[in-house]
C-alpha cells in the first residue's frame, strides 16, 4: 500500500465546456480513494463561514432549546447528543449533530436568527453541485445522465437526502482516541465542509465491495480547509456501481498530542429516494429499493 493517499483536487470551473475532463477526474478519484476535493464549485468562503456561524450558534444554545427538535428515529432528523454508536468502537461518537431536510422542523429565528433562510439557500447550492457530480457519474457508469439525479430528486415526497451539522466537543484528555469511529456512509454521495485547522478526518482505502466490513489499519489524513468541498462515495452508490466506485472507511481522530479543540463540519448526504429501485449496470447484485437498502445497511444506533 502506498504511504500516501491521493485525493484529487477537481475544479468545476466552466463545468459545461469541461464536463468530459471533469468526469474523468471524478471517476478516477471515486474508483481509488473514494474521496476527492472540489474547488471552483460556486459556494464562496464567506457563505461557508456564514453557515458555520449559524451552526455554532445553534450548538451554543442550551440543551433544552436544542431539544425542542429532538432526533426522530423514523426520519433521522433533529438534534442528537453523543448517541451515535459505531460498531467499530462500541462507544458513542464524541459529538452532537443536527439533521435536516427541506420539510423537517427548523430552529426559530428567535433561537437562531436567520437560520432557516440562510440554511435553505446553502442546501440549494449543495443540491446544484450534487447534480453536476451525479450527472457525470451517471454517464461514466453507462446510465442516462439524469439517472442518479432522478433517483435523488429532493422535490419527491420519498426523498432521503439530508444535511447534517456536526459539532465535535473540545476535550482535554482525548489524545489518540476517535471522535467518530471508523465507518462508511450509507447513502450515495457526501459533500463535506470543514474549517481551517480543525483536522481529524482520516481515510482507509482498499475496500473491495459494498458489504466488505473489513476495517484495515492504514489511515491517511485529509487536512481541514475552509473552501474546498471533500466529497466521498457511500455504500449505496458503491453497490449501484457494481463496486466500481469505492465507499471507503473513514473516521475522525483526536490529536495525537495534547487537547483537541472544538471541530465543526457540515455534511450533505445525497441518498436515493425510498421507492426508487437501484441496480448496477452489470446487475452484480439483485435489484432493491433504496429505502430497503438504507434500512438494511443502517447500522447506526441511537439510544
Amino acid at each position: 500500500m502506498s504511504q500516501e493517499l491521493h485525493v484529487p483536487v477537481i475544479s468545476l470551473k466552466d463545468f459545461t465546456s469541461r464536463k468530459e475532463v471533469i468526469t474523468e477526474q471524478l471517476v478516477k478519484g471515486a474508483e481509488t480513494a473514494g474521496f476527492f476535493s472540489l474547488v471552483d464549485h460556486g459556494i464562496t468562503v464567506e457563505e461557508i463561514n456564514n453557515q458555520f456561524a449559524l451552526s455554532r450558534a445553534f450548538f451554543a444554545l442550551p440543551a433544552e432549546v436544542k431539544g425542542k427538535i429532538p432526533h426522530q428515529i423514523d426520519t433521522y432528523n433533529g438534534w442528537e447528543y453523543k448517541s451515535q454508536i459505531r460498531p467499530s468502537t462500541g462507544v458513542a461518537d464524541q459529538k452532537e449533530s443536527f439533521w435536516l431536510q427541506r420539510n423537517s422542523q427548523w430552529p426559530s429565528d428567535e433561537d437562531v436568527p436567520g437560520f432557516s433562510e440562510s440554511t435553505k439557500n446553502f442546501i440549494a447550492k449543495c443540491e446544484g453541485i450534487s447534480r453536476q457530480v451525479l450527472g457525470c457519474l451517471s454517464i461514466a457508469l453507462g446510465f442516462p445522465e439524469h439517472h442518479l439525479n432522478d433517483a435523488m430528486d429532493v422535490e419527491a415526497a420519498d426523498n432521503l437526502t439530508q444535511m447534517r451539522l456536526i459539532h465535535y466537543m473540545a476535550s482535554d484528555n482525548s489524545t489518540g482516541t476517535w471522535r467518530a469511529g471508523s465507518h462508511t456512509d450509507i447513502g450515495c454521495l457526501t459533500l463535506l465542509f470543514q474549517r481551517d485547522g480543525e483536522d481529524g478526518l482520516e481515510v482507509c482505502p482498499g475496500r473491495k465491495s459494498h458489504d466488505d466490513e473489513t476495517i484495515r489499519d492504514k489511515y491517511f489524513p485529509i487536512p481541514a480547509k475552509t473552501g474546498p468541498i471533500i466529497v466521498n462515495i457511500g455504500d449505496m452508490l458503491m453497490a449501484w456501481s457494481d463496486d466500481r466506485l469505492k465507499a471507503n472507511y473513514h473516521r475522525v481522530r483526536a490529536k495525537d498530542i495534547g487537547p483537541s479543540p472544538d471541530r465543526y463540519s457540515i455534511a450533505y448526504f445525497n441518498t436515493g429516494r425510498r421507492n426508487v429501485v437501484m441496480q448496477g449496470p452489470l446487475k452484480k447484485y439483485p435489484a432493491i429499493t433504496c429505502g430497503q437498502y438504507f434500512m438494511d445497511k443502517n447500522i447506526i444506533q441511537f439510544g
